[in-house]
């Protein structure tokens, strides 16, 4: 694993780090350091014209391969860029969802005609996806989904539901679990469909969370449809293609993830300074441990994504590791704040920065696989031990 940057990479780090100062220090200064996690429903039309602007200047799925409208960047390359996205305080992505999972799935698993059609609307920021996976009873144990897909008259009809799904009130598409054979395993018989959202068959609920937005919702499938060719992969086989979109979860955007964490560090330690919470050689102690563990993020994500395998065992521990810093994160926040974090301060009596991130982070040892499920993975796949006892 070598971690140097080489001349050309930093020729790049320059180009991106010139177009976002320049951008979003002019038209642009408004959306900056809004969005992502725990702050997803702000300034939507500001930041879905920030996407477009990325998309018209060359800076959306940087990864792809030019011939889908990439830039095919080198492992090296990616790791800049998301760190440059970072270190500018860039707002967060309204179109990661399809750039990041749908995109790369389609290249991988989908048709010429799929790529065509959906993937120059990403590159542009003309549409945006969600992700119907988890279920009322299907979250970590996502095979037990019971939306169910079938053929009728040329299409595919949807009956079923789906929660958490983010961003999908302003989603134009979802790609869809949806089980077309239950005479199967459970494993089986799944399919991997591509739906319009704009219908009368597709009702979405919002679901408030502690911060009192409502990033999240519940979408109902009621006779909803689908062209019969919009199916991504075989049918059936949709369990395979699904594992793949996840793989790509895990890419190099979490670099950009491990600077956005210590960006927020860097705000915990200057609130710290500011009110004397440095002194405390208890606080002063777990500073310095979470700084130890972003660095270990970042230099165990650069040794999974260098490796020669396409999933090291090492990469079971990533989600669980995160996860639980950023967790152990906000509430060092809500201890440096002090008594006044029982206390809205923020404009209008809102949540403050350091107050959603705590609220937030709550939610990061739970969802895309719990602290418990990750720990059995890990048990299971990457040490070999017995599997948990069915009840």
């Amino acid at each position: 694993m070598d971690l140097r940057f080489s001349p050309e990479d930093e020729a790049f780090r320059t180009e991106i780090r010139t177009f976002l100062e320049e951008a979003l220090n002019s038209d642009f200064a408004a959306v900056r350091g809004r969005g992502g996690p725990g702050d997803d429903d702000c300034l939507f039309d500001e930041r879905l014209a920030w996407e477009r602007h990325l998309g018209a200047h060359g800076w959306t799925c940087v990864a792809w391969p030019a011939e889908y409208g990439g830039r095919g960047l080198t492992l090296h390359q990616q790791v800049v860029y998301f760190e440059e996205y970072a270190r500018a305080r860039a707002p967060g992505r309204i179109g990661h969802i399809g750039e990041t999972l749908l995109g790369p799935t389609l290249i991988a698993f989908g048709t010429e005609a799929q790529r065509q059609r959906f993937l120059p609307g990403i590159v542009a920021g003309t549409e945006l996806w969600c992700q119907g996976y988890s279920e009322p009873g299907a979250g970590s144990d996502l095979a037990n989904i019971q939306t169910r897909a079938h053929i009728a008259e040329g299409h595919w009809v949807i009956d079923g539901q789906k929660v958490w799904t983010s961003q999908a009130h302003w989603a134009d598409w979802c790609f869809v679990l949806a089980r077309t054979n239950g005479a199967v395993a459970k494993h089986k018989g799944i399919s991997y469909l591509l739906v319009p959202m704009h219908q009368d068959g597709i009702e979405t609920r919002p679901i408030h969370q502690l911060t009192g937005d409502s990033e999240f919702n519940e979408v109902f499938f009621t006779g909803a449809t689908t062209e019969a060719d919009h199916v991504v992969g075989a049918i059936d086989d949709g369990w395979r293609v699904a594992m793949g979109t996840l793989a790509y979860e895990r890419g190099a955007s979490t670099l950009g993830q491990n600077l956005m964490f210590l960006n927020e560090w860097d705000e915990v330690l200057a609130l710290a300074q500011h009110n004397g919470r440095v002194a405390d050689p208890v606080i002063r102690q777990r500073l310095l441990d979470t700084w130890i563990r972003l660095r270990l993020m970042r230099l165990n994500a650069m040794r999974i994504m260098s490796s020669a395998h396409e999933a090291p065992p090492a990469a079971m521990i990533t989600k669980l590791f995160w996860a639980t810093l950023h967790r152990d994160l906000g509430e060092l926040a809500m201890d440096v704040v002090g008594p006044h974090a029982m206390i809205r301060t923020g404009d209008d009596a809102d949540f403050s920065r350091l107050q959603r991130l705590f609220l937030f982070s709550r939610s990061d040892t739970i969802y895309a696989g719990s602290n418990q499920i990750q720990r059995n993975i890990i048990g299971e796949r990457a040490l070999g031990l017995p599997k948990e006892p069915s009840r």
